[in-house]
């Protein structure tokens, strides 16, 4: 029944001005619309909406990733505009706090300004 509607992404923020500002920012999405109770943004074709919500309650899990070419040069750029990358305990990430599964992805996790955990994912190559 869903299968060929569009999928929309959505996070919370208790500030949609900080949040548009960094998800435009630091990301570089493009904003469609901003208003009392979202931000909205074009994420490569993908409707992304930033909801406002009073308090933000923290998950301890993702709630967005991006499918990325290249995590290291990713990583790197997002540094450059200040994003710091998470470090989880007994997990085996390297020095750029990246964790390779067994079947040789490769992810990386950092924080929005509210709290949201989002991702990077450089999948193995097939074949």
């Amino acid at each position: 029944m869903l299968s060929t509607s569009e999928v929309i992404a959505f996070a919370a923020s208790t500030n949609l001005d900080r949040a548009a500002a960094f998800y435009a920012d630091v990301f570089g999405l493009r904003l469609v619309e901003q208003n009392q109770f979202a931000c909205v943004f074009d994420a490569n074709g993908t409707m992304l909406r930033i909801t406002a919500v009073e308090e933000h309650i923290d998950v301890p899990y993702t709630v967005l990733g991006w499918r990325v070419a290249d995590i290291a040069a990713t990583l790197a750029g997002l540094r450059a505009k200040g994003v710091t990358f998470k470090r989880y305990d007994g997990m085996a990430q390297d020095e750029d706090g990246v964790w390779t599964t067994p079947g040789g992805d490769r992810v990386a996790w950092f924080a929005d300004p509210d709290g949201n955990t989002l991702s990077l994912t450089e999948f193995a190559r097939v074949g």
